[in-house]
């Protein structure tokens, strides 16, 4: 499972580019290396009249060439999506580690004992910075690749020139130990630089998986930027003319996008529907299928059903595309121009609540049906009948204003939302909803808002309009001071 993931990271864009911008980066420092043991070769043969051979120009003026194709090769790879292969890469460690390999065997002073010709030359030293530059590749196994090729050719350059671990009448000399002891120390300057690459891979994986994270977090911010504007665009922009009423909605989403929304319709027979609905949690799933019910709701508003009938068409729509744990409370208000008289009916939304102005008490309706999508079918829900006085206010209003806890979890309740309605019910539809709002804000005392808040108020102008109703209305509303 870990090789498959690593092959899977290995093969992603961002990580393949991010190890040929390393390998620019390496190759740069080798030919810097190479061109600064060239340019002391120069001063030491030229200048101060040094007995070196000047093949080793030559050799790094090929290892300089070679880079230079290679570095030619990375940049062709890295405008494409093509990739270089391991065999490029174990090859080009294998040639840079052979190159002060040479230079031990074949380009040492011959003046020089055989057993002493491979310790002492610059060309040793060559090795340790090839080594540690594949640290830059990002891929430990070819660090220890090259800590392991240097190691063997550096004794075997040093058989070439003479050296053998033979031991005298008097056991090993100093020189035949010293060249084993360097041996031994290229290998471990292999192993530490894998073991540093292996550290530095895994930061730059990380930094990369953040990085991707972080991209996407955006574009799905984004996402629900859109989603919330196109939300929000769905939501009633201009207050319904109606004489004798006073209405007035708003929302506010917990996160982005939520499963609240209300809105209003008129009919073609001049009556006036407003409609709140609360789709079981909040977020983008939520927020489609208030979208969804919104639809439903719209297209099923009409003036040759009744309102039971309506709600029922909607259900069965709504069913449909909903999954089981899924279900939506849905509360419809119809009224009419020249009339005192609304119609309400339920579908699990509650507590509704009503205020009377004759009192300055508020009572509560509960649902009359089930929410949209438990059942296919809604049972028979009779619609409640209210007869509304001049300063009468309903309150449509999901329960995300008084579930909202504070920080001791006391939660803002019916009985506060009660008396801001109370307080405040000679004030405007919108105003009221802003008292509420600053209510249980103040309550919440910086609490985080956990659901959508969403609320709808019908309020009967205080300007009396003859009432067209013969009978009087049903009214079972429950109420409390």
């Amino acid at each position: 499972m870990t090789n498959s993931i690593e092959e899977i990271r290995d093969a992603s864009l961002a990580f393949r580019q991010t190890l040929l911008k390393s390998e620019k980066k390496r190759i740069v420092g080798v030919i810097a290396f190479v061109a600064f043991f060239a340019v002391l070769a120069i001063i030491r043969i030229f200048v101060l009249g040094s007995a070196m051979s000047r093949w080793g120009l030559l050799v790094a003026g090929l290892v300089i060439a070679f880079e230079l194709g290679l570095l030619h090769a990375v940049n062709q790879v890295l405008r494409s999506d093509e990739d270089l292969g391991n065999s490029v890469w174990y090859f080009s460690t294998a040639l840079e580690s052979l190159f002060p390999s040479l230079g031990v065997a074949f380009l040492v002073s011959s003046r020089l004992p055989p057993d002493y010709r491979a310790l002492a030359t610059p060309w040793v030293l060559v090795f340790f910075p090839f080594i540690l530059l594949s640290v830059l590749r990002l891929n430990p196994k070819l660090c220890w690749f090259s800590g392991i090729i240097s190691t063997l050719g550096y004794v075997a350059a040093a058989y070439v020139a003479g050296w053998r671990l033979v031991p005298g009448p008097n056991g090993f000399t100093v020189t035949q130990t010293a060249v084993a002891y360097f041996a031994l120390v290229l290998l471990v300057t292999g192993v530490l630089a894998s073991c540093v690459a292996a550290e530095i891979r895994m930061h730059v994986e990380a930094a990369l998986r953040e990085a991707e994270t972080q991209y996407q977090l955006k574009q799905v911010e984004h996402e629900l930027q859109i989603a919330r504007s196109i939300q929000q665009s769905l939501l009633p922009r201009v207050r319904p003319q109606i004489a004798g009423y006073e209405i007035s909605g708003w929302s506010r989403t917990a996160d982005d996008t939520g499963g609240d929304f209300y809105d209003w319709k008129r009919l073609p027979d001049g009556r006036w529907v407003m409609v709140l609905a609360d789709v079981t949690g909040h977020g983008i799933g939520p927020a489609i299928l208030a979208s969804v019910c919104r639809a439903y709701s719209r297209a099923n508003f009409n003036v040759r059903d009744s309102l039971d009938t309506m709600l029922k068409n909607i259900n069965q729509s709504f069913a449909e595309d909903l999954t089981p744990e899924r279900f939506a409370t849905l509360v419809a208000v119809l009224c009419q121009e020249g009339s005192d008289e609304v119609e309400l009916l339920s579908a699990g939304h509650g507590p509704i609540f009503v205020y009377s102005s004759d009192n300055q008490s508020v009572g509560i309706l509960e649902a009359q049906a089930l929410p949209l999508g438990i059942l296919p079918d809604l049972w028979e829900a009779v619609p409640v009948k209210l007869r509304m006085k001049p300063g009468d206010i309903i309150i449509l209003i999901t329960d995300g204003f008084f579930e909202w806890e504070n920080k001791g979890g006391e939660p803002f309740g019916t009985e506060r939302l009660a008396a801001v309605v109370r307080r405040f019910s000679n004030r405007d539809p919108e105003v009221i909803i802003a008292e509420l709002y600053d209510s249980v804000l103040q309550f919440a005392h910086g609490s985080p808002q956990l659901d959508d808040l969403t609320a709808v108020l019908i309020k009967r102008s205080p300007v009396e309009v003859p009432s067209f109703q013969a009978n009087p209305p049903q009214e079972t509303v429950t109420y409390f001071s």
